[in-house]
């Protein structure tokens, strides 16, 4: 069957390619090919400005053109020579030629420069670290951005709403649902904190990392310097020094390790939100034409943050298999990077998934207040704390052991109770006017 949205095995190329399809730009198979194209001619212009050959005007731009305007039928042009030569890198190193030599001059052209010196991994391991840069900073960064602000303007709106906390799945101390917001709010800013902290690093060193093709012909040359000027200077990558063939992958293990912390707090999030609607503090707006169950009429599910947390769930698996995987390689260099390296738009797309489904069910959240409300009201007992608490203050013998007895595995704790215990209290009427005082809607502590 023809590839389509319908016969596509994967879902993030079937049933949400609507969703992820930009992420083409970074993680596709063209995209692969058209940021090796980059690099190469990066390359090879770096080499010109620094004198190694001569370069007319005329050159210079058509390898530019074949970077900046580089097409899908290029790409195939590309794979349809790799089927000769079994080596997809090659093929690149081929097109450029090919591009070079398409032009009329009497000119000697430097097709030669191209790729001198290199090894694939050279290519492999600067494209891929710029394409995840680039889809780091251009798509993922500002999506949990755009969900960190969403988050705040709830805050902000929800800031003044009281609410029962439960700890163990108990009634608590309450709490405000505002206060709540910023708790995730937080730990996702600390979160991208240590993420944007790791570098963007490449290797570029030649075949084993020592540069030996360009000292051998050059040993005059400060290869590592140049090196480092090229990766750095030119493509905004921080090159590291030290290498066998392939990048040692270390810093990528970090930056998918950071996105699975911050997945995980998302998943937090999200079975939270997913808790709070099963016990009516949310309600959900309602779209018309859609169907919560097949069978039930009524039900409006929280289908969104079940989403998010499922691709959440694929995501950190691929994650954590491939920051275990990647920095290690027998010896030198074996190919099972290669393979895994394919893949990293796969979880990459389903992390944006999820934030994307996360802000659509936020969108769709409408408080129930009177429910939240009413739960206070039937949850008088979450007061035992501030009485025992003022209690001490005052120095009255054993304030915790009358609270438990008045309230612990008792049921029907209400207003009225908790008012007849402060009356029974061999304590001054300012204190017991200061004790009546303490409601589960006001004892919520410092206010956000």
């Amino acid at each position: 069957m023809e590839l389509n949205s319908l016969t596509a095995i994967s879902p993030i190329d079937g049933r949400y390619r609507h969703q992820v399809q930009h992420l083409d730009d970074y993680f596709s198979e063209y995209a692969l090919i058209r940021y090796r194209v980059l690099v190469e001619v990066e390359y090879f212009l770096f080499l010109a400005r620094k004198r190694f050959f001569s370069l007319d005007t005329a050159s210079r731009k058509r390898l530019q053109e074949a970077a900046s305007a580089f097409s899908l039928e290029d790409a195939q042009w590309i794979k349809q020579t790799e089927k000769t030569t079994n080596h997809d890198v090659k093929a690149v190193e081929y097109f450029l030629k090919a591009r070079l030599k398409d032009q009329k001059t009497d000119n000697p052209l430097p097709e030669e420069w191209i790729h001198f010196g290199l090894t694939s991994q050279d290519i492999n391991n600067t494209a891929i670290p710029l394409l995840w840069k680039h889809a780091v900073e251009f798509e993922y960064l500002p999506g949990l951005l755009n969900l960190k602000r969403q988050l705040e303007v709830l805050a902000r709106e929800w800031k003044d709403i009281p609410m029962l906390a439960r700890t163990h799945g108990q009634p608590a101390s309450p709490t405000r649902l505002g206060k709540e917001i910023l708790v995730f709010i937080e730990r996702l800013e600390d979160q991208v904190e240590l993420l944007i902290q790791v570098p963007f690093s490449a290797k570029f060193g030649g075949a084993t990392g020592n540069f030996n093709a360009h000292y051998v012909a050059f040993p005059d040359k400060d290869w590592a310097k140049l090196g480092d000027e090229f990766v750095e200077g030119t493509l905004g990558l921080q090159r590291q020094q030290y290498t066998t063939q392939i990048e040692h992958y270390d810093n990528l293990a970090a930056h998918f390790d950071a996105i699975r912390r911050i997945n995980t707090i998302l998943i937090d999030f999200c079975r939270d939100i997913w808790t709070y609607v099963s016990m009516d503090y949310f309600k959900q707006k309602v779209k018309k034409g859609e169907i919560g169950s097949s069978a039930m009429p009524h039900k409006v599910n929280p289908i969104d943050f079940e989403n998010a947390e499922g691709n959440l769930g694929v995501a950190n698996a691929l994650f954590e298999h491939f920051a275990a995987k990647l920095p290690v390689s027998r010896l030198q260099r074996d190919l099972t990077d290669s393979t895994v390296l394919r893949n990293i738009g796969v979880p990459f797309a389903h992390t944006i998934l999820a934030l994307k489904s996360i802000e659509k069910g936020l969108d769709k959240l409408v408080l129930n207040k009177e429910r939240i409300i009413q739960d206070l009201e039937n949850n008088w007992a979450v007061v035992a704390e501030a009485i025992q608490t003022v209690l001490r203050r005052e120095n009255y013998p054993k304030p915790y052991e009358a609270l438990k007895e008045l309230t612990r595995g008792q049921e029907g704790i209400t207003k009225q109770s908790i008012h007849s215990f402060i009356d029974g209290l061999k304590i001054s009427a300012t204190l017991k006017k200061e004790l009546k005082k303490i409601t589960p809607f006001n004892y919520t502590g410092i206010t956000v």
